[in-house]
């Protein structure tokens, strides 16, 4: 690790839990973050300067004026500009060490499977449950850690899940196959600008101490925010001895 890097992430490492093995950890690891959206946006920043090495970004939208309430990543500037590249350059600005790929394309099928391969941990900020489902596939197939986060008019959720843990469950454990994508949409439902932020920090935390080995993740636990009280509520999930994806293990 250079100088530079060393005091850079000095406040970090300074933490017995990560000391400079940890921090060296991040370095090396590379994360696939699905959606530049809400979610995507923090845990993308909080990842970057935390010193994850390379972060792939991905998504096929562009930023729009309504996106900035909440989209913290972009500007008015970025209006009409493909949110990867938007985020790449706060990326870059924040953190020129780490090596940010942009993916301006909806991941699915063989392409997803071939860069989950690819990479050491999956963030899905993305916003409906067809790509949730083809995420969790794609992590539980290449045995790829997934921090899964959702947020929606004033509610959060987040979960990981860790096919390297014995009786971990999976996201479609939770879900089944169930799930409408009107429901989940903040153009229908609308969102709080505060709250996609907690939950996606909440998101880059799992993934360090995923990454880094330190703490206890959220494998097995559904963590869920009520903003509007500002209560957590933690609930144990189960593995589904039926579950068509993560039964196959």
């Amino acid at each position: 690790m250079k100088d530079e890097q060393l005091l850079r992430y000095s406040r970090q490492i300074m933490l017995p839990e990560l000391d400079v093995a940890g921090q060296q950890r991040l370095i090396d690891a590379r994360v696939l973050i699905v959606g530049m959206g809400g979610l995507g946006c923090p845990a993308a920043m909080y990842l970057a300067a935390a010193g994850v090495g390379q972060l792939l970004i991905a998504d096929d939208d562009r930023v729009e004026l309504t996106n900035l309430q909440r989209q913290i990543a972009h500007t008015e500037a970025n209006i009409g500009q493909a949110k990867v590249d938007s985020v790449a350059q706060t990326l870059r600005g924040l953190n020129p060490e780490v090596e940010v790929t942009a993916i301006a394309e909806r991941l699915q099928g063989e392409r997803l499977d071939d860069i989950v391969s690819r990479v050491d941990l999956v963030v899905d900020a993305c916003d409906n449950f067809t790509t949730r489902f083809d995420i969790n596939r794609a992590c539980m197939t290449q045995g790829k850690p997934l921090v899964s986060g959702a947020a929606i008019r004033m509610e959060g959720q987040v979960a990981v899940f860790d096919p390297r843990v014995e009786d971990s469950p999976c996201y479609q454990c939770l879900y089944g196959r169930g799930g409408d994508d009107a429901d989940a949409s903040c153009a229908t439902n609308g969102v709080m600008a505060p709250l996609v932020g907690i939950i996606g920090s909440v998101q880059a935390m799992e993934a360090i101490k995923l990454l880094a080995g330190v703490g206890q993740t959220l494998s097995g636990r559904l963590l869920l925010l009520d903003a509007q009280r500002m209560q957590w509520r933690e609930m144990k999930l189960p593995r589904d001895p039926d579950c068509e994806i993560c039964s196959r293990r």
